[in-house]
């Protein structure tokens, strides 16, 4: 399953919520941990670079991931920092598992890993509500201030979304208002994919 939308439009919470009422083993893939990073010569352009363009991400590195897990196999999956824009040294050990969740903005927007899906969802989220969010996370959880924080979304998040993300919604089987407050869209999702695992067993 793919649950993509908007940056802080509720997708992790939408994921672990989905995952939890499932209640059968599930692995899940942040797709924020396959950033490339910037190189050590380039830190001092870091305002200038835009995390939220697809090239920001190794594509051919989840897509691997999923691959081996939709066949059985355990995979690695990086630890990406956000403080200090670079990849970490140790790994996440993602185990082989009923099932297969990929989270994150570009989730559903390569068609490569469109086709591996069952589920496709997006979430959607009123742009202010998402820059609020984005504000309280990246001031509390990655120590930035608010100009910054507004530069950046102006000049590159708002933007991408627009350009790349908004329009794989409709690449979607479900668009899912309100994030995870959205009990029954929830309550569908998870009894469509218990029917579905029902008819795979």
């Amino acid at each position: 399953m793919g649950i993509a939308g908007g940056t802080a439009s509720g997708k992790t919470t939408v994921c672990h919520t989905i995952k939890e009422a499932l209640g059968v083993e599930c692995t899940v893939v942040a797709m924020d941990a396959f950033y490339k990073g910037i190189p050590e010569d380039q830190l001092h352009l870091v305002h200038e670079y835009n995390f939220d363009h697809p090239n920001a991400l190794d594509h051919d590195e989840i897509y691997s991931v999923v691959n081996k897990l939709l066949n059985w196999e355990d995979a690695e999956m990086p630890v990406y920092d956000f403080k200090t824009h670079k990849r970490l040294e140790e790994t996440q050990n993602l185990p082989a598992a009923n099932f297969v969740i990929l989270e994150g903005i570009y989730a559903l927007y390569e068609k490569r890993m469109r086709d591996l899906m069952s589920l496709k969802i997006f979430v959607q989220t009123d742009d202010d509500i998402r820059l609020g969010r984005r504000m309280l996370r990246d001031r509390q959880e990655r120590g930035r201030d608010i100009e910054g924080i507004l530069n950046q979304y102006f000049k590159f998040v708002k933007p991408s979304y627009d350009e790349y993300i908004k329009p794989t919604m409709k690449k979607a089987d479900i668009i899912v208002p309100h994030g995870a407050k959205n009990q029954v869209a929830i309550d569908l999702i998870v009894m469509n994919l218990r029917h579905y695992l029902q008819s795979q067993d």
